[in-house]
């Protein structure tokens, strides 16, 4: 399900392109990173023209309308993008390295001028995208210990504090979510799974998701260390309480999900997706249709008890809970202990012999198709034996599996995809590093760090050869879904490698990724709710579309990313009919960016449009993990020199003896770190010993409701 929600500025924004198609077609567009730029990175604008130009220069206008920077426009076009836009040009202008708020004017030949946008911090830009995607998670509470926020959230289904588990429903065939069971069938209960949060714009809550967000999210408060916002710990926490619900150790049950999609084919109830409300009124809802849909949702098990699951789904709640375990070992290592103890008791109840097919995510499956799980095995066994060797314990056992489940990966399943909620394999892969490294480096295991940072490489590649090519360089494929979650991913992936290898040479994809969702791609606006001056105001999220307003002055799910740009053939029948109480955003149902459709690949912002409107928390995770990661990687890469100075320079001594100096230091630049002085050994000519060598690493159903 999803929602609407308009936000400041953006009507007065694309007013000239809706004004009339002659005018929308024949105005240049510049597109800009609206949500900023790093002081010493490259910095890349785009100007799309009618037509081609030559001649065109351009000036760069700081906040008090003075010109700081001005060059010329790139004199060949990169590119046709649509008969609309059929010329493309480069506007470079790295030499912009102070801080403060700009924008870029082009003149001669065509006339354009960009958003404003910001150059300023790592800490800033980045800082801001993981507090805002934070805030996002806050919005998807459910239960009792919700955040108000803008929108102004309230406790909801209270019911599920005591709810009843259900068979497995049956669903028609050709991908629906619709139920032809005559009725559910109750096989347990009570249950408590209060709490947790919505999984996208509906009110649904799939321990598959959650999962996999929780552990971004404490994957980026270790990354960040102090630097971390206090909310996003706490989020991360929250999070953790439900999974705890969600697996029972003492009767060895994981709950899958709670609540179901749509209703039965004989109409004898509905669904989630068949109500567009706010999530407080679903307690009180007694309309016996409504019964499995709002006040009384069912739950389902991912199997029964003590019965061994699907090894995605262990494999990733064990590695939320490690990663718990590591962030709380030292603040609280009592608490750390009982989420190591989590962590193992469900990673050693994974059905990975003969494992079901399909791997089971959700019910339906059809939902969240998931293919592999040797990756999620690997990423439960790494984080396992970094909290291991951070509780005390031995870690030697989980990095042997954990390079055991990497190697299944590497020759079944590396190629196929990039880090999303799909594919765990590039955090796994990062972490298992730490953790042979953390486990002194013990010989025999099925794979090497080697391997491990090649195939880290090659994700990074796989994104980086198709930037290469594109336009607007995007590394993901926009005329598919979860373009945006995948391009985080790969923003995510060039940390992680970097960090593993030591190689900067991705560090301009990741700018180029972070740019092309934040506005410098063809539609000009970021697919982040609240960053830059155009972003998404009316995604399909039903508290936002309820809550918020649009008029352009309400409150916005801010945050939120939606899955973005999507292949055209997806919105062939067009967009769905506005359900009872969905409030129409746009207004009048205007599509504001119909001019910039082009390469197979159409963005909507529209409540109706699930296609690219609909919000979810492992887009949005993924997010808050790319940049945190990429914050850490910024102060990681701050330049380090210093200056030595030594008094007397030189002296004379017979052997045996030994003669002292004083060593003076300072800081040249960056800040202050520690400086260590070697003895210089002798040696003959000949190849460095071994320990010198440094390695520079080389679908969709026809249910309207839902987004994959």
């Amino acid at each position: 399900m999803v929602a609407a929600v308009a936000a400041t500025g953006v009507l007065a924004t694309l007013a000239v392109t809706t004004a009339s198609p002659a005018e929308a077609v024949s105005a240049s567009r510049i597109r800009v990173d609206q949500a900023g730029y790093l002081p010493g990175e490259a910095k890349q604008a785009y100007l799309m023209t009618g037509s081609a130009v030559s001649g065109a220069s351009f000036s760069v206008i700081d906040s008090s309308g003075a010109t700081v920077l001005s060059g010329n426009v790139g004199s060949t076009s990169i590119g046709s993008w649509n008969s609309a836009y059929p010329d493309v040009y480069p506007v470079s202008f790295t030499g912009l390295t102070t801080p403060g708020t700009y924008r870029i004017e082009v003149s001669g030949g065509t006339t354009a001028s960009s958003p404003s946008f910001t150059v300023k911090s790592a800490e800033s830009l980045y800082g801001e995208l993981v507090a805002d995607g934070v805030t996002f998670f806050q919005t998807q509470r459910d239960g009792s210990d919700v955040i108000a926020g803008a929108l102004n959230r309230q406790a909801s289904h209270l019911h599920d504090a005591s709810a009843n588990v259900y068979a497995w429903p049956s669903f028609e065939s050709g991908g629906s979510d619709t139920i032809t069971n005559s009725d559910l069938r109750k096989t347990g209960g009570p249950v408590d799974v209060s709490g947790g949060w919505f999984d996208a714009g509906d009110y649904l809550k799939f321990t598959h998701t959650t999962a996999y967000g929780d552990a971004l999210l404490f994957a980026a408060q270790r990354a960040l260390g102090s630097a971390a916002p206090a909310s996003l710990g706490a989020e991360a926490h929250f999070g953790e309480t439900w999974l705890n619900k969600a697996w029972n150790q003492s009767t060895r049950t994981l709950y899958l999900q709670v609540g179901i999609g749509s209703g039965n084919s004989a109409g004898t109830f509905t669904g989630d997706h068949d109500l567009w409300r706010l999530p407080q009124k679903d307690d009180s809802d007694s309309a016996s249709k409504d019964r499995y849909a709002a006040a009384h949702r069912p739950v389902f098990q991912a199997a029964g008890a003590g019965v061994k699951v699907s090894p995605n789904l262990a494999g990733r709640v064990s590695a939320a809970f490690a990663l718990a375990a590591q962030v709380d070992a030292t603040s609280d290592p009592k608490r750390a202990a009982a989420e190591y103890t989590a962590a193992t008791s469900l990673y050693a109840n994974a059905r990975t012999s003969n494992p079901p097919s399909p791997l089971t995510t959700t019910q339906p499956n059809g939902y969240y198709p998931e293919s592999t799980w040797h990756d999620d095995m690997e990423f439960g066994a790494a984080e396992i034996a970094l909290a291991a060797k951070a509780l005390g314990h031995d870690p030697s056992a989980y990095v042997s599996q954990g390079a055991r489940w990497a190697s299944d990966y590497l020759a079944s399943d590396s190629g196929g995809d990039t880090f999303n909620l799909y594919d765990t394999s590039a955090l796994a892969h990062a972490d298992l590093i730490k953790a042979i490294t953390a486990a002194g480096n013990p010989s025999g295991l099925a794979v090497t760090t080697a391997q491990l940072i090649a195939d880290l490489k090659k994700q990074v590649k796989t994104g980086a050869t198709k930037a290469a090519s594109d336009i607007f360089h995007a590394g993901g494929n926009y005329a598919e879904f979860d373009v945006d979650s995948h391009t985080f991913g790969l923003i995510a992936t060039e940390a992680l490698y970097r960090q593993a290898s030591n190689d900067r040479s991705y560090a301009g994809f990741a700018t180029e990724q972070r740019d092309w969702l934040m506005g410098a791609n063809p539609w000009g606006t970021s697919f982040m709710v609240g960053e830059g001056s155009t972003f998404p105001h009316c995604p399909q999220h039903q508290v936002a579309n309820i809550s918020g307003s649009t008029d352009g002055t309400g409150a916005i799910a801010t945050g939120a990313v939606v899955n973005g740009p999507n292949g055209s053939g997806q919105f062939s029948g067009g967009l769905d009919s506005y359900q009872t109480g969905m409030v129409a955003c746009p207004p009048g149902g205007s599509d504001h960016f119909s001019a910039y459709t082009g390469h197979g690949s159409r963005y909507v912002d529209d409540v109706r449009s699930w296609q690219s409107s609909e919000p979810a928390i492992d887009m949005t995770g993924t997010a808050i993990l790319g940049a945190a990661l990429q914050q850490e990687a910024a102060g990681g890469d701050a330049t380090q020199d210093f200056s030595a100075g030594i008094a007397p320079a030189s002296g004379t001594v017979t052997a045996g003896p030994s003669a002292t100096t004083p060593v003076g230091t300072s800081v040249t630049s960056g800040s202050a770190q520690p400086v260590s002085f070697r003895p210089a050994r002798r040696r003959h000519g000949g190849p460095a010993p071994r320990a010198a060598r440094r390695h520079r690493g080389e679908h969709h159903g026809d249910y309207h409701v839902y987004r994959r």
